[in-house]
């Protein structure tokens, strides 16, 4: 059985743990462990370790299947699977004993580097408080994203930025400080965590920017933050069409007060909903046109310039076409999708929630604006 196949076989399961993903701001142990026996958190670690190294395009499948049985599910296993790309950069063995070698090992991390790994004899002594840890309650490890610090000072790279290193502590050893209280994608479980003067052996560390790439596969030339922002992509799209299918339901059974028609019988309501397919079907589209590009190309060698500005406006784009859709729906809607107990409710509050993450800030589009007008541009940010 394909993962694709696996993912839609597990998405009724997952549809009905929602309320209860919610609810514990978690995913549910058996259906993380389903997840995780299905390789879903091993997509992307690399084929000749272990794992499964799945084409892009496919791998947006899954996610967008996933994406639409429970947003916040889809983003845990999108957050899991791209982080485990740093396989690709570790010598088989050490990345076998994260991923492999521990049972249904996933690695929960924060982005910026605002810990601190201080050289010690055969590693580092890592004191860290950070955030954004997606998944941490399943998570086997840790990974605290650090600066080097040697002698007190900072150990720098040759172009004299400060080393930042991603160093793996058992989720034993750190804290899950409970402080993912939101209105929206509640089950990824973002919690901060801490870890106080833990010692991580050397080879239980990688460079988080500089590290080489040891597996050539196209998957591994693509730039990670182009991973996540497909995976978040086409959770937003899995979720927006989950919500059109729900309100088109609504829209045959209610009346709404004072009308003298079903809700889909208003000529304001069939236009919206014409532009909200256009809306979401196009974002899909691109999408689709963007990651297939992006594969081939990654296929045929490295990324230009031109095919990363590419992947990078269809990914902030499909989000905000997918977040105008459910807001589409929920404005049709009226008072029914207010009650918390309503799915509507659910993907307004998830679309917007992650409409504000970075991979969808409307500073994107300003970013490949100026890369297609020939100006100057952080080239990192692609």
């Amino acid at each position: 059985m394909t993962l694709l196949e696996r993912a839609h076989e597990l998405a009724p399961k997952v549809r009905a743990a929602a309320d209860e993903i919610e609810r514990d701001r978690e995913l549910p142990k058996p259906l993380f462990e389903a997840l995780a026996d299905a390789g879903f958190f091993h997509m992307a670690f690399p084929r000749n370790y272990g794992g499964f190294e799945l084409d892009l395009p496919t791998y947006a499948q899954v996610i967008e299947v996933l994406g639409k049985a429970d947003a916040s599910t889809a983003w845990c296993v999108n957050q899991g699977a791209i982080f485990a790309t740093y396989g690709a950069r570790m010598p088989r063995e050490r990345a076998r004993k994260i991923w492999i070698d521990t049972p249904r090992g996933v690695v929960a991390n924060s982005p910026a580097p605002t810990g601190k790994a201080v050289v010690a004899p055969g590693g580092y002594r890592v004191t860290a408080r950070q955030g954004f840890s997606t998944g941490c309650r399943h998570a086997s490890w840790f990974g605290a994203h650090c600066q080097v610090i040697d002698n007190g000072e900072l150990v720098r790279e040759a172009n004299g930025a400060p080393q930042a290193r991603y160093c793996f502590v058992p989720a034993g050893e750190a804290e899950i400080l409970d402080t993912w209280h939101v209105r929206g994608m509640r089950g990824t479980g973002t919690h901060h965590f801490a870890v106080n003067d833990v010692f991580v052996p050397e080879e239980r560390s990688v460079l988080s920017v500089t590290a080489p790439i040891l597996e050539p596969g196209p998957l591994y030339r693509i730039p990670r933050t182009l991973g996540f922002a497909t995976g978040d992509a086409s959770v937003a799209v899995g979720l927006a069409r989950s919500c059109l299918e729900v309100f088109y339901d609504l829209a045959g059974a209610k009346t709404p007060r004072g009308m003298p028609g079903l809700l889909r019988d208003q000529a304001m309501v069939q236009a919206d909903m014409g532009h909200a397919e256009a809306n979401l079907r196009s974002a899909k589209a691109f999408l689709t046109e963007a990651i297939r590009d992006t594969w081939a190309a990654a296929s045929a060698g490295d990324l230009a310039l031109d095919d990363r500005a590419n992947l990078r406006i269809a990914t902030t784009h499909a989000i905000r076409l997918a977040t105008k859709v459910v807001d589409a729906a929920y404005n049709a809607a009226g008072a029914t999708a207010i009650y918390e107990e309503h799915p509507l409710q659910r993907y307004f509050q998830d679309a917007h929630v992650i409409s504000q993450h970075l991979q969808s800030r409307l500073a994107m589009y300003e970013l490949v604006g100026r890369y297609w007008l020939g100006l100057p541009i952080e080239q990192a940010r692609l």
